[in-house]
């Protein structure tokens, strides 16, 4: 089955991806775990390949393509109706 991604373009988005980059350790460094990943902002565009989001990173718009072979999960928050 495909996502129709075109229908969420303009919703923030959480996207967990597959890989983990780096290592975290405590301060005595005995006890290393890896850090979950996950790229937040609004979905731009869709392609074939992958999503663009769009994002704000120290002050700065940041805008990122994710393939979708490295998504994990993604978190699509819906807007707020006003009751």
């Amino acid at each position: 089955m495909k996502m129709n991604w075109g229908k969420y373009v303009g919703y923030e988005v959480n996207v967990i991806m597959k890989e983990y980059y780096g290592v975290v350790q405590t301060e005595n460094m005995t006890d290393p775990f890896f850090e979950i990943v996950i790229k937040s902002g609004v979905l731009k565009e869709v392609y074939e390949d992958g999503l663009l989001i769009i994002g704000k990173f120290q002050n700065r718009f940041i805008e990122s393509f994710i393939p979708f072979e490295s998504i994990k999960c993604v978190d699509i928050i819906h807007p707020q109706e006003e009751s």
